[in-house]
């Protein structure tokens, strides 16, 4: 399995994945001009963007954890060229689901879920290095089915924030710069059920900035939002609320007054003194930071432990709270998610149509 320098027809070279010069380059029969090479830099722009920073980031941790994992084991995390080992690759799943193996890891074992994630880090970072990566090789998924079948939990899903519990967090925000923007974010995400990449991603005008994934209209009967997903272009029509204190659309009006935005990215720092609005773009763990700080000081679900509460909840909380509490037709609230079926969308509605068939009573029982 390992390479062998000395030997050129067993030696391999493996381009690093975020290596653009190796990565996407000429082929070695044409020759180079200028308009080539600019083409040659306009596609590795491309390929870094097709797939978002945080999946990248995701990925390069698997490949970093894997490769640990070879090395304690005396393993080549390549192999031999066209393709990886997918005996290697069968014994590291074994080893993530074994607890016996995963001592050394600082855990007894790894969930169904992250071993899955793992793998398709495997997939996307020997894709990239131009390998071949089957999934369906018997060494793979005989033993990824066998860990799913003897390991496999129920999903472990983030609580919906309901309707008087968003009220409730957004009550304890004050009426500062800061509070403003942090209020519009809750009302926004929490309205447009949206991701909170999608949140902070918006742009107030329409390719204001390059790394812009959105832009919000603001029209008399509601806001309108144009975002580009990983699915393609969608459309999110946030219409106006019943009070002033709780309708997103107000909460987005008045924080681009106060703020005076009227370009580039909607959500941006604050200064320290909270008196000044920063050019740069909120990250969006702001979101999940914001979630969780304001069900503190809301005191939601109080008969819980604080570190309990705080696992609860995230910036998911937000969509999985609209799909709970929208009490209309299925199908708005599927494509307010933007989801490409139905079940997908009753994945996040939390408990909403629980007992309300009583398929019991309906039986005669």
């Amino acid at each position: 399995m390992s390479n062998n320098p000395e030997n050129p027809s067993r030696a391999i070279k493996v381009p690093h994945p975020h290596d653009n010069d190796e990565a996407i380059a000429l082929p070695s029969d044409v020759a180079g001009s200028g308009t080539l090479d600019l083409l040659i830099k306009t596609a590795q722009d491309y390929s870094k963007h097709a797939t978002s920073e945080n999946t990248r980031k995701a990925y390069a941790r698997d490949w970093a954890h894997f490769n640990r994992w070879c090395r304690r084991h005396g393993a080549d995390p390549v192999g031999l060229a066209p393709c990886p080992d997918p005996q290697l690759i069968g014994l590291y799943l074994t080893a993530l689901a074994a607890p016996a193996d995963n001592t050394a890891f600082g855990v007894s074992s790894f969930s169904v879920s992250t071993i899955e994630r793992r793998l398709s880090g495997l997939s996307w970072n020997y894709a990239q290095r131009g390998f071949t990566f089957d999934r369906r090789d018997r060494h793979i998924a005989t033993v990824l089915a066998g860990i799913k079948r003897k390991h496999a939990r129920p999903p472990v899903q983030k609580e919906a924030i309901l309707p008087e519990e968003i009220i409730a967090m957004v009550a304890t925000l004050p009426f500062d710069l800061r509070g403003l923007r942090d209020r519009s974010i809750l009302l926004l995400g929490y309205a447009g059920g949206l991701r909170r990449s999608e949140i902070v991603s918006l742009d107030a005008g329409k390719g204001d900035t390059p790394d812009s994934r959105g832009w919000a209209e603001i029209l008399e009967y509601g806001a309108l939002l144009t975002l580009n997903t990983k699915t393609g272009w969608r459309e999110v029509e946030i219409g106006r609320g019943s009070s002033e204190q709780t309708c997103p659309v107000h909460a987005l009006e008045q924080w681009l007054h106060f703020s005076r935005i009227d370009f580039g990215p909607i959500f941006v720092r604050i200064s320290r003194s909270g008196k000044r609005v920063m050019e740069s773009r909120l990250n969006d763990r702001h979101v999940a930071r914001l979630v969780k700080k304001t069900v503190l000081d809301a005191n939601i679900r109080p008969e819980l432990p604080e570190k309990d509460r705080l696992a609860l909840f995230s910036g998911h909380s937000l969509r999985a709270g609209l799909a709970s509490s929208a009490e209309v037709d299925e199908r708005y609230v599927q494509k307010q998610l933007g989801h490409a079926s139905a079940e997908m969308t009753r994945r996040y509605q939390r408990r909403r149509d629980r007992f309300r068939v009583n398929l019991t009573k309906a039986a005669g029982l």
